[in-house]
């Protein structure tokens, strides 16, 4: 008998699938350079907000959503790699994608934060670079440009990489409950709370997210 459970709450599924759009985006805008530019800079904004709605929705959001629910011991990580965690472990984050949804969180806020201070010496600056030393200013940009992108597609592609196993290895779809919210378990679990309240919550965090970048680039020299 399999058991409907809902995983992933609507907000965490939207935040998802928009970073990766903007991500995608910033590649993108970043390879065309010139006017794009601009763009890139607006869709580094977008992805920052993105990221402090995550880090806030990780204490308040649905249950499997909260970093409560996939902050794994060295020791459980370790089971779970000779196979012997429990079942309850593939519900959410397993140890393996939690330890990626932290990197992946770590380098996005380093890109991005580098990319502030960024420049490129030819049309493009970040809005701070005025308030830091030239030579940190060289080492964000070496950074952000020679380094930090490629550490983002290497976690990218182990992402990738890690589904398509999921999906050969053990027969666990792991795209469809992040697209829809639910996963079919063999055992019962408790749902992440997705209703409209909690959805409403949602939008106001995101919006205070987004305005507390929008006030931080106002304010900049």
């Amino acid at each position: 008998m399999s058991n409907k459970v809902r995983v992933w709450d609507l907000p965490t599924r939207i935040f998802h699938w928009t970073l990766v759009l903007g991500v995608i985006s910033l590649v993108t805008t970043a390879k065309i350079g010139g006017a794009a530019m601009d763009w890139h800079f607006r869709l580094g904004y977008l992805v920052l907000a993105l990221l402090l709605f995550r880090l806030t929705w990780g204490f308040i959001g649905g249950r499997w959503s909260r970093f409560s629910t996939f902050l794994y011991s060295p020791a459980t990580v370790f089971r779970y790699l000779r196979g012997q965690g429990a079942a309850e472990l593939d519900i959410g984050h397993n140890p393996l994608g939690a330890g990626s949804v932290f990197a992946m969180l770590l380098f996005l806020l380093l890109q991005i934060a580098t990319g502030l201070i960024s420049d490129d010496e030819i049309s493009a600056s970040g809005p701070f670079t005025s308030l830091v030393s030239s030579s940190w200013v060289s080492r964000a940009t070496f950074y952000h440009s020679e380094i930090g992108q490629y550490v983002i597609f290497t976690l990218v592609g182990i992402h990738v990489c890690a589904i398509l196993f999921y999906l050969w290895r053990k027969r666990l779809n792991l795209v469809r409950p992040m697209l829809f919210g639910d996963k079919e378990l063999a055992q019962p679990a408790a749902s992440s709370r997705d209703d409209r309240l909690s959805r409403a919550l949602a939008a106001v965090v995101f919006v205070v997210c987004a305005s507390l970048v929008f006030l931080m680039l106002k304010f900049a020299p």
